[in-house]
């Protein structure tokens, strides 16, 4: 198990890994060794996430989850198999982490009589300084 939060664990068996080979550095390595990682997560299936998080998790992935509702990840920053499959779970447990956090629900408001007052004057000033820039009109 992996342990996301305290009341959040993902199975390993939820988790689907394949090793691809990855461009980059690593000389002749590069060609013969697949040291990138495709990790698949089934989101939508997914029996260990609670329904809020799998439905923010969905929307923060955006992308890279599947129209089926797999969240895939391409972890190939590393030239180690090892450090890039760390590097996968680690990005996985991050976005789930964050799809856990309730963003606080923003309070419409309304600009004070002060501020529009300030807006107003602004562009009036702004207004003037742009005429004063104008040619004189002649016929006048």
């Amino acid at each position: 198990m992996i342990r996301v939060t305290r009341n959040i664990a993902i199975d390993e068996s939820e988790i689907e890994e394949t090793f691809i080979r990855a461009s980059g550095p690593g000389g002749q390595n590069v060609n013969k060794v697949s040291s990138a990682v495709q990790l698949r997560f089934d989101v939508r299936n997914s029996p260990n996430l609670p329904d809020h998080v799998r439905d923010r998790l969905q929307k923060i992935a955006g992308k890279r989850v599947t129209d089926e509702g797999v969240l895939v990840i391409d972890a190939r920053r590393y030239r180690t198999q090892e450090r890039n499959r760390q590097d996968a779970l680690d990005r996985l447990v991050g976005w789930i982490r964050k799809a856990t956090e309730v963003q606080p629900r923003r309070r419409p408001t309304k600009p004070t009589k002060a501020a529009k007052k300030r807006r107003l004057q602004d562009k009036r000033r702004r207004s003037e300084i742009k005429r004063a820039r104008q040619k004189p009109n002649l016929e006048d």
